[in-house]
């Protein structure tokens, strides 16, 4: 259930960090502040849709083009979620789409591979401190026996 949550933490977070990047790259993209959850979860969900979607018509149809699954199924969540919310606006002709869709894209690929480790990382310090923690209360613990113990003496 753990990794379920993680997979899931890290594919809706690397769906974010892809939207806002290529926000922040492309002048004809938006992406509305009070819409941005909304923008987040709608292309996850068509992402999460579409790229089996994809692949599968793909792959039978034309081999092809199985390698730019991704690249497609990334294009159509950006329409739906651009045609569904107001928070992801992308003005300007095709060469803003296709721009979008390759930085999304890309952004994407990158923060899949990145945020995994970095919450394995966040995880791991999490655990070592609640240890050293653990040993420090046991360290006190045992002082205090033993100072108790003098006391008792």
């Amino acid at each position: 259930m753990i990794r379920l949550l993680i997979r899931l933490a890290v594919f809706v977070g690397s769906s974010a960090i892809g939207l806002v990047v290529a926000t922040m790259v492309l002048d004809d993209m938006t992406l509305d502040v009070q819409g941005f959850l909304l923008a987040v979860a709608v292309f996850s969900v068509a992402q999460a849709l579409l790229s089996p979607f994809v692949s599968r018509v793909a792959e039978r149809n034309a081999e092809v083009l199985l390698g730019g699954a991704g690249l497609i199924s990334t294009l159509l969540a950006l329409i739906v979620t651009s045609l569904l919310t107001s928070g992801l606006t992308i003005d300007g002709g095709i060469g803003t789409w296709l721009a979008a869709m390759v930085i999304v894209w890309a952004a994407t690929a990158v923060a899949t591979l990145f945020l995994p480790y970095l919450v394995l990382r966040a995880r791991r310090r999490s655990r070592t401190n609640d240890q050293e923690r653990a040993g420090e209360r046991g360290a006190r613990a045992a002082l205090d026996d033993l100072a108790s113990r003098d006391n008792k003496s």
